[in-house]
């Protein structure tokens, strides 16, 4: 431990903040009491995937076949009658009182209001949300709602790791760790995805990537993982193997369909969001719009009732090559209809299986004019779709990758998902997730980098000539100094014959020294030795920086040697805008640095 100086013991005072370690990250001992937490909340997050699954499978029995039980079945099992079209519009009943008189959160498909919760309500849920959503969206897809458990689960499970983490003392941050870790879980269990479901939480949820924070996500969802044979099956849920032998140029196939998902996806959004203007227009309250999306619900189903659920038995025909082109026609138009009207009704569902549905029955017909199998083609619409319209490229690609277990096809899905995510980007201002928070009245950003106040050190900013007042300097005159137009600065060091720091002298101090004629005679060095001077060293951050500022209420850091006390420099606040300054102008200033150049206008002449 290095020796501490008698200087530093007076006048290295920090508010209360303590200096950090240089290094690459914040991440401390902390994290093992996370990890420890998150493999519970990973347990937790494994047993709602497989509650939320049982009671899916046990409305859908109760509601289409009159059976009380828990296995798996389908409404496009049951048989076609006036019953199909009344049972979706009972079912967005129930969940329009649901949302009214319980809660209005498990409205919607589960995500956005994760990231609410996360990014506003300092990641704490409530327990009504943790019972009401995998109960309102069992009763929605059991009905017939057209969508998937995921978006459920992933409310559902981080609502069991905010509850945990409420238990205890948490940060914030650490209680977002917990909540993120059990969505992660959840969505783990249900698709026996751990990697995929570790890049949703990265590139969705916790928005930021931090040891902190990623340690505990994955452990949890490998946990989860662990479970899933217990809970579920183990294996891929769609198990395939493609063996496509693509030529050198095939890699540009898979963009093309990577950017029709794209476009797809950017169509799709855009009218969902307005048939949800269309609900709100309507001059009814919004609990009865469920039921009017169960309708239309009801009538897609006897057009084609396997559009009808959560369709895995649509993916896995689509993959596996059981549908006829013209089956597959009717499934997208149908599904696509009635699950963006009923989606924007406000109804309970999540919206990744109908994602891949719609974007792998796209990808299998434009397959059929490709070379190779159709379903490989599909594998690539459905992670497309996922990555562009989640804006999440890495997860449509591993997740396409887990859900078939065929590694083979990790580099056209890459390329997929790419061309998906740079036309939706580039066509749309916010994702299907991120509108929904802004029409909300949030605005988030989902770009991450490097803060430049956290590599940028205080002598790289600091002021070098410094307007000082000498330590032995008399009270009164200080006062009238203060006193005179010609000195606007409102806080000057104080600094003795060697240009040792001995404390900050302010405007204030000087008004309050004029009440008391008795210290006029005083020195300056008498006055400010017992005073607390926030300063900072040269090799300290700019984000500790501006900390001491917030912790001490001062716009002025001395910047003093460490060992010595002599007084290098000073920050001010307009510094810390001079660097944000800096930054955007290294992010939109473009000018060329090898060959000819353009000459500057202000050196001209």
């Amino acid at each position: 431990m290095p020796k501490t100086t008698p200087h530093r013991r007076l006048h290295d005072f920090t508010g209360g903040l303590a200096r950090r370690e240089a290094g690459d990250f914040t991440t401390d001992r902390r994290v093992l009491a996370l990890i420890g937490m998150a493999l519970i909340v990973g347990t937790g997050g494994a047993f709602a995937a497989k509650l939320l699954v049982s009671l899916i499978a046990l409305v859908t029995n109760l509601a289409w076949f009159g059976q009380l039980s828990m296995a798996a079945s389908s409404p496009a099992e049951a048989p076609r009658s006036l019953w199909m079209v009344a049972i979706p519009v009972l079912g967005g009943l129930v969940i329009g009182l649901m949302a009214r008189y319980g809660s209005e959160k498990i409205r919607g498909h589960g995500i956005p209001e994760a990231i609410e919760a996360i990014l506003i309500g300092g990641s704490r849920m409530s327990p009504k949300v943790a019972v009401l959503k995998p109960l309102s969206s069992a009763i929605s897809i059991g009905t017939g709602g057209p969508f998937g458990a995921e978006g459920p689960i992933i409310m559902t499970g981080g609502a069991i790791g905010s509850l945990f983490a409420q238990c205890f003392h948490l940060s914030a941050a650490e209680r977002k760790t917990l909540l993120v870790a059990g969505a992660a879980a959840g969505m783990t269990a249900i698709f026996g995805s751990p990697i995929a479901a570790l890049t949703l939480a990265v590139e969705l949820l916790l928005f930021e990537w931090k040891p902190r924070s990623f340690i505990p996500v994955a452990l949890a969802t490998c946990i989860s993982a662990c479970w899933r044979p217990f809970l579920f099956e183990s294996g891929a849920l769609f198990p395939r193997q493609f063996h496509m032998d693509l030529p050198w140029w095939g890699i540009g196939l898979c963009a093309m369909v990577g950017i029709i998902a794209g476009l797809q996806s950017g169509l799709l959004t855009t009218l969902l969001y307005r048939i949800e203007d269309a609900f709100e227009a309507l001059p009814i309250h919004w609990m009865w719009c469920p039921a009017i999306g169960g309708l239309a619900v009801g009538l897609g189903g006897l057009i084609e009732p396997r559009a009808l659920g959560v369709g895995y038995d649509i993916i896995d025909g689509l993959l596996n090559g059981r549908l006829l082109p013209q089956a597959v026609l009717t499934i997208l138009l149908v599904k696509s209809a009635i699950w963006l009207i009923s989606l924007s009704s406000g109804t309970s569902g999540g919206v990744l299986a109908p994602l891949l549905i719609l974007g792998g029955a796209l990808g299998w017909l434009v397959g059929l004019v490709l070379p190779g199998d159709p379903g490989f083609w599909a594998l690539l619409g459905m992670a497309a779709m996922m990555g562009g319209t989640m804006r999440a490229p890495l997860t449509g690609t591993f997740f396409a990758v887990e859900l078939t277990g065929d590694v083979s096809t990790l580099l056209p899905l890459l390329a997929a998902t790419i061309s998906a995510y740079a036309v939706t980007v580039l066509l749309l201002r916010r994702s299907i997730l991120t509108e929904k928070i802004a029409r909300r009245g949030q605005h988030i950003t989902r770009e991450y980098g490097i803060d430049p106040f956290e590599y940028t050190r205080a002598r790289d900013i600091m002021i070098d000539t410094v307007d000082t007042l000498p330590a032995d300097m008399r009270v009164g005159d200080a006062s009238a100094f203060f006193a005179t137009t010609e000195n606007t600065h409102r806080i000057y060091p104080v600094v003795d014959q060697q240009g040792v720091l001995k404390g900050i002298v302010s405007r204030g101090d000087a008004l309050q020294w004029q009440q008391n004629p008795a210290l006029a005679d005083q020195s300056l060095d008498e006055r400010v030795s017992d005073t607390s001077a926030p300063v900072a060293h040269p090799e300290d951050t700019i984000g500790y920086v501006a900390d001491l500022m917030l912790a001490t209420d001062t716009g002025r850091i001395p910047v003093v040697d460490a060992e010595t006390g002599r007084l290098l420099g000073l920050v001010a606040r307009k510094d810390l805008l001079r660097l944000r300054h800096a930054a955007n102008t290294l992010e939109n200033e473009r000018k060329p640095y090898l060959g000819p150049r353009k000459a500057d206008p202000a050196k001209a002449g």
